[in-house]
C-alpha cells in the first residue's frame, strides 16, 4: 500500500511523515537546505536547521519538528528527538506562477515564481530512503523481460550459445 511503509530487516519499525505543499521557496534553493539534514538524527537536524542562514530553513525546521511529532502521536514510548533519524527528505517542484514584468518598446518579459512541495519522513532505525521508498527493491525496467534476467544469467546463455 502507498501509505505503509517498513524498513527492511524490520517490521516494526517506525515511520512518520510531513509533508509541506506549496511553499514558497525554489525548488533549488529548498533543496540546498534540506541537503543539509538528509541522514542525520533529527535533535542534530533541528540545530542545523535552527541556525541555517537560507530562507526555507524556517520552514524546514517547524516541518521537521512536525514529523517528530507525528512520530511521537504514533509512538508514546518515544521521549525526545534524539531517538529519531531524518530517513527521507525530498524536495519536489510546486506550482509555478506566471507573471509578466513591462520592458521597453510595449513589450513584456515572463517571470516564474516557482513554488516546491516539502517532505521529510523520521523513523526511529537509521536506514536509507532506498529501503523506505513506494517501489519494491528488484531491478525496475519498461521492459518486463529486462528485469527477469540478471546480467551474470545474459552472459552465460551467451557462453552457451557459441
Amino acid at each position: 500500500m502507498i501509505g505503509e511503509h517498513h524498513v527492511a530487516n524490520t517490521q516494526d519499525a517506525l515511520v512518520a511523515r510531513a509533508v509541506l505543499r506549496d511553499i514558497r521557496h525554489t525548488p533549488q534553493k529548498a533543496r540546498r537546505v534540506v541537503d543539509l539534514v538528509r541522514g542525520m538524527r533529527a535533535d542534530e537536524a533541528l540545530n542545523v536547521l535552527k541556525f541555517a542562514p537560507q530562507a526555507a530553513g524556517t520552514d524546514v525546521y517547524t516541518l521537521l519538528n512536525s514529523a517528530i511529532a507525528n512520530a511521537k502521536q504514533q509512538n508514546p514510548a518515544i521521549r525526545d528527538a534524539s531517538e529519531l533519524w531524518v530517513v527521507e527528505a525530498l524536495v519536489d517542484e510546486g506550482r509555478t506562477m506566471k507573471r509578466f514584468r513591462p520592458r521597453a518598446q510595449g513589450r513584456g518579459f515572463r517571470i516564474l515564481k516557482r513554488s516546491s512541495h516539502i517532505s521529510v519522513a523520521v523513523s526511529d532505525t537509521k536506514a536509507t530512503s532506498k529501503s523506505i521508498s513506494r517501489t519494491s527493491n528488484r531491478a525496475q525496467t519498461r521492459n518486463p523481460k529486462r528485469s527477469e534476467k540478471s546480467p551474470l544469467n545474459t552472459q552465460a546463455a551467451k557462453g552457451a550459445s557459441n
